[in-house]
């Protein structure tokens, strides 16, 4: 049948990425503007015959950029977990849709038993419950609209009767502000609160702010916390925040979209120290856990605000089983891929503790790539301990024009960052396959290449 042929057609294709993924870890750089000519993209009236397809389809896969390979660093996300890669492929092939239990059976189960033990592990207790969202982005979006809610039941009917306002550290993610304009809230209406030499919120800051805007007459309703900011990776002071919010009556929620993995560890959960008292918690198991993308839950302690958020009646849609079982009632959308079914298959193999292991084993590669930092006086060390983000300086060299450099010379897939007006390479140790001799081969990697072109950089004719 055309599905077994298929199938077969992309285990050759899965084989051929493998192996290119070893002999060349980072893609050949196609020019954005070249993209068009150099491969066969272009949709066409007439069907082409079978080996132009299989070949124009490869051409494509290898020249994409290999997120999975030793030598990508560029993003919050890396690698791949075999087992995961299994229940996403099975989820394709099984292709339901997660809104209710008559077309999803089983596949709800799994969903159900994630969250339920995700807010286990963080002690949200009786009548907590989640969703998947579509991205952290997402995540952080539903929180938003859950506080809002809280704050006052009438704005899903009447809309907007007072100035609400959001408090998030400048280090926070961008989404909150997109966030804040999709919701009514306003840009305008996100206060960014200071943030320490180590990237985390001040609490001092915060409370002077909501004090001036209670004395404005404002409304302050959301207190956005990070668990590993984007550039630092620095985890704000949960416990303090939960204070805040307890005394302001305030909802927070505690965005852990990069590092909120921690949660399966007990060496590193005391970073998310009073996460029990948030309203809202998000994490993403497509960037330390390794599934593939994307895999995002929003667990909220009292589910009850999903159902006053998200839920709409729809007889046509929900005509069997409980509230419960029919998951459409507490999530955004109404069509929705199955992103559980990949995240059971890994956390089913590897168990909990399994899942303990990847994320201790990126601190410890954090470690050895701080320590070479720290050892090698070429380098200069931004970043802190308790972080799987490593940023650094090497030699004088422009950080954006090296890792654009190394970029386009097919050397490594690594991204910068900025903190405190200072410019840096941000190395991401977020891939639990590498080893600690992927990490120092980085850096030996970086060195051989600026080496190589040491006299364009000390002319900066590189740059040109």
């Amino acid at each position: 049948s055309n599905i077994e042929f298929d199938l077969t057609t992309f285990n050759k294709l899965a084989a051929l990425l493998l192996e290119d993924e070893k002999a060349n870890p980072v893609a050949e750089v196609i020019p954005a503007d070249k993209l068009f000519q150099k491969l066969d993209i272009s949709l066409k009236e007439e069907a082409i015959d079978e080996e132009a397809f299989f070949n124009s389809i490869k051409d494509i896969v290898l020249a994409t950029p290999k997120t999975a390979s030793n030598l990508f660093f560029n993003q919050l996300f890396g690698g791949r977990q075999s087992k995961a890669v299994l229940g996403d492929l099975l989820a394709v092939m099984l292709n339901n849709s997660m809104y209710t239990y008559k077309v999803a059976g089983p596949q709800v189960g799994i969903e159900k038993e994630i969250i339920r033990k995700s807010c286990d592990l963080i002690n949200f207790g009786e009548g907590s419950g989640g969703t998947f969202a579509t991205g952290g982005s997402m995540s952080n979006y539903m929180a938003m609209i859950m506080a809002r809610d809280a704050y006052d039941h009438e704005i899903r009917s009447e809309g907007m009767q007072r100035r609400l306002i959001a408090y998030t550290s400048e280090e926070s993610h961008y989404s909150i502000a997109k966030n804040a304009s999709f919701a009514g809230i306003g840009r305008n209406n996100i206060r960014y609160i200071e943030s320490d030499d180590h990237g985390k919120i001040s609490i001092d800051d915060l409370i002077m702010q909501i004090e001036k805007d209670l004395a404005a007459g404002n409304a302050p309703f959301f207190i956005n916390a990070t668990a590993g900011t984007t550039v630092l990776g620095a985890f704000d002071s949960i416990k303090d925040l939960a204070d805040i919010a307890e005394k302001y009556k305030i909802w927070l929620h505690v965005d852990g979209a990069y590092c909120g993995s921690v949660i399966f560890s007990n060496r590193f959960r005391h970073l998310v120290k009073g996460l029990e008292r948030a309203d809202s918690f998000s994490y993403n198991a497509h960037k330390m856990l390794g599934t593939p993308l994307t895999c995002s839950l929003i667990l909220v302690k009292n589910h009850q605000h999903l159902y006053d958020s998200f839920s709409n009646d729809a007889t046509y849609l929900y005509q069997t089983d409980s509230d419960d079982y029919n998951l459409g009632k507490t999530s955004f959308q109404c069509g929705r891929r199955n992103d559980a079914l990949k995240f059971w298959t890994l956390w089913k193999s590897i168990g909990t503790n399994g899942l303990a292991k990847l994320v201790e084993h990126q601190f410890h590669l954090a470690d050895i790539a701080r320590q070479y930092v720290r050892d090698h006086p070429d380098y200069t060390l931004y970043s802190f301990e308790d972080s799987i983000s490593i940023c650094f300086n090497y030699k004088n060299i422009p950080a954006a024009e090296l890792c654009k450099a190394l970029y386009e010379n097919q050397e490594a897939v690594v991204g910068f960052g900025t903190f405190q007006g200072k410019e840096f390479v941000r190395l991401v140790t977020v891939n639990a396959n590498n080893s600690a001799a992927d990490i120092l081969k980085f850096f030996e990697v970086l060195e051989a290449f600026a080496e190589k072109k040491e006299a364009e950089f000390a002319s900066g004719s590189y740059f040109e």
